[in-house]
């Protein structure tokens, strides 16, 4: 398949053996890469670092790591390290995440583009002691504006939007250019019951629905305060999390890759049960093997 999909997944729920299974799983069905996500559970590097030695073919990626969790120079001794550990295996993901990620590691707030031009300054300026991987990991940048986005197209390999329409992405891929690799997060549910694939989202997106960045960035794609009130509009929360069946779901992937998306990384909602389960109907559904 021409350039598979990836995943990403909240890990942190899964206990060892489960993380295990549920990576070599994934490996089997012939994903591209398998993202880990950053919140305030396991460390991104050590959880990325641990499933690179327990898979043999896959792409690891953190999904994103916070520049406020980690100082550029830590940031670029694990980009070699877990490059030349695992064989070429491993990306790079970095996000500026949001003002309460900053505060909750006691540091002040830095305006995005300033905050990752500086860190990627400093990364680059950083000469780790250590063997080198087969070639340097490449590294992608979570980018929605504007700015972000065209520093991806400067400086980095790819950049990877989330929440947003397909008009984004397209907007999105005019300003990367035509040789960068643009991934767009996808959410997704399988079930075709609008008020479970509704209610769902909106637990899954609650702790994004305050952020003024998204707020911002909805606004400007035609939505209105009233859809990001009260866990979100029906309006807001179709356009953002494709659910249904097979065929609507992958209608929203083409959607995506027909306006400039080079890559989909599938985020899966569970109908089926609660907390962090994987979802293996849409996995399997969705695999490229």
């Amino acid at each position: 398949m021409k350039n598979p999909p990836s995943i990403i997944f909240y890990t942190d729920g899964l206990a060892v053996a489960e993380l295990d299974d549920y990576a070599r799983r994934i490996e089997e069905l012939g994903y591209e890469s398998l993202w880990i996500p950053e919140f305030t559970g396991r460390d991104p590097y050590t959880t990325a670092a641990h499933v690179l030695a327990r898979t043999e073919r896959i792409k690891v990626a953190t999904g994103i790591a916070n520049l406020y969790s980690h100082d550029a120079v830590v940031a670029a001794q694990n980009r070699q390290t877990l490059a030349e550990l695992s064989g070429g295996r491993f990306v790079l993901g970095l996000g500026v995440s949001h003002p309460p990620m900053a505060a909750m590691h006691g540091l002040e707030w830095v305006p995005p583009l300033r905050k990752m031009r500086e860190y990627l300054d400093l990364m680059e300026a950083t000469a780790v002691q250590s063997p080198p991987g087969p070639a340097p990991a490449p590294i992608w940048i979570a980018a929605n504006g504007p700015k972000l986005l065209e520093l991806a197209s400067q400086r980095c390999d790819g950049a990877h939007t989330y929440l947003l329409p397909p008009a984004h992405t397209k907007q999105a891929r005019e300003i990367l250019g035509p040789d960068k690799r643009l991934t767009v997060v996808m959410p997704c549910c399988l079930t075709e019951d609008p008020v479970l694939a509704r209610k769902i989202a909106r637990v899954a997106l609650s702790i994004y629905m305050p952020l003024p960045a998204y707020q911002k960035a909805w606004l400007s794609w035609g939505f209105e305060p009233a859809d990001y009130a009260d866990g979100g509009s029906d309006r807001l929360i179709d356009s953002l999390v494709a659910w249904g069946d097979e065929t609507k779901i992958r209608a929203r992937i083409d959607e995506h890759l027909s306006a400039g998306a080079s890559h989909i990384a599938v985020s899966p909602y569970n109908p089926e049960a609660r907390g962090p389960t994987p979802h293996w109907k849409v996995l399997e559904m969705l695999a490229p093997a």
